[in-house]
């Protein structure tokens, strides 16, 4: 025998064969099974992996043990209760307790044929349907009266604030303004921060605004304070524009750049439902507002503060974080008389410059039609190159 000592284990008649031939079998002298005694030898039990010495490895989940039956290692009584599962649990189509046994397929030919894919801007992980829904959504009585919201999108090198609203063939742009339109405004660099993101949203509210004539009407908040600040509707004057915030995927944690574009519309003189407890400056532990702080931002003095920091600590990683500051001569005790100015020539001239539509001169690549007179001139040219033909013919 082969293996270990641990591989064998000691052999147990059980009750249910009771010294009696396997039922069954031929009764004939020469094929009858003799019954179980005793001093029947023990059943030589191996994984299908033992080796010639040490101890039997594990088993994986799923292996099925095997018999080594031959040369008369167990009564065929016994083996005939292993092969049926009455023996003492080691019968060869028992797996090893544990183990998964039969799962029903869920996922079958049904199962694909009915499968309704979800939306395909839902596939691409862009849009929150579930957000959505209520952003679009308009009271019934109010009929076809359009339920505008402010998008705002934040990317690696711009904001985009939108004015739009829904309808059967796609959302309708009413509004747009640009972070990149701020160089025209004196903000040349740092167009992707909270201070950007404020003047982005003051641009699109007071373009907005002048768009519909209600620039005059609706000021909103001129001196920048950082405080909580609502337009109220004028009496005998048409309404204060509404709208809503459509952040879309971001994160709406306390201090997202979406909600300084909310500030810049605010303050421009939309509409727009919101609290302070987004804001920089709000502590959550005792529920407080520090306007001072959201100030600071958005005169982008949180910028101004660690740019002095590098300066005295670290040399070259100023030179290296702030080239385009260090470029365009903007010094840290400058940058709040820069956004100051910003917001007055956002507020005197929001107007969008449209580009010059530029021509371009098409190329034709097939013959133009002719006209009336050159077909009849063709016709000429061709009665007298026939009649000069006749003459050389007659003249030879």
């Amino acid at each position: 025998m082969t293996g270990d000592s641990s591989a064998i284990l000691p052999w147990k008649c059980s009750s249910a064969c009771s010294g009696k031939p396997s039922a069954g079998r031929s009764q004939d002298k020469d094929t009858a099974v003799p019954p179980c005694s005793s001093s029947s030898r023990p059943a030589e039990v191996s994984t299908a992996r033992v080796g010639s010495g040490g101890a039997a490895p594990p088993r994986r989940a799923g292996e099925k043990l095997r018999l080594r039956s031959g040369s008369g290692l167990f009564p065929p009584c016994c083996g005939a209760q292993l092969l049926c599962g009455a023996g003492p649990g080691l019968g060869l189509d028992r797996t090893v307790p544990g183990t998964m046994g039969f799962v029903k397929v869920v996922k079958n030919k049904a199962y694909f044929k009915r499968y309704q894919v979800k939306f395909r801007r839902r596939r691409e992980g862009k849009t929150d349907y579930y957000a959505r829904k209520r952003l679009v959504i308009q009271d019934k009585n109010k009929y076809n009266t359009p339920k505008y919201r402010m998008i705002v999108r934040v990317t690696n090198r711009d904001i985009i604030c939108q004015i739009a609203y829904a309808r059967i063939e796609g959302d309708m742009i009413v509004c747009a303004a640009y972070a990149h339109e701020l160089p025209k405004y004196g903000v040349k660099v740092g167009l992707t921060n909270y201070a950007a993101a404020y003047c982005t949203g003051l641009l699109m509210a007071r373009r907005l605004l002048n768009k519909f004539g209600l620039d005059k009407i609706y000021e909103g908040q001129v001196e920048v304070t950082g405080d909580e600040y609502n337009v109220e509707s004028v009496d005998g004057k048409p309404g204060a524009f509404t709208c809503y915030l459509d952040a879309g995927l971001a994160r709406t944690t306390t201090g997202n750049k979406v909600f300084g574009a909310l500030k810049g519309a605010v303050d421009g003189g939309l509409s727009i439902p919101h609290s302070t407890k987004r804001f920089p400056g709000y502590d959550s532990e005792s529920k407080e507002f520090n306007a001072e702080v959201h100030r600071k931002h958005i005169m982008g003095q949180n910028v101004a503060d660690y740019m002095r920091y590098l300066m005295e600590e670290d040399e070259d990683a100023y030179k290296k974080q702030f080239s385009q500051y260090i470029k365009n001569n903007i010094t840290p005790d400058g940058m709040e008389e820069m956004y100051k100015k910003a917001h007055a020539a956002i507020r005197d001239n929001p107007v969008h410059d449209k580009k010059p539509k530029r021509e371009v001169k098409t190329k034709r690549w097939n013959c133009p039609k002719m006209s009336l007179a050159q077909k009849k001139d063709r016709v000429a040219q061709k009665k007298a190159s026939f009649l000069r033909a006749q003459e050389r013919a007659a003249d030879s």
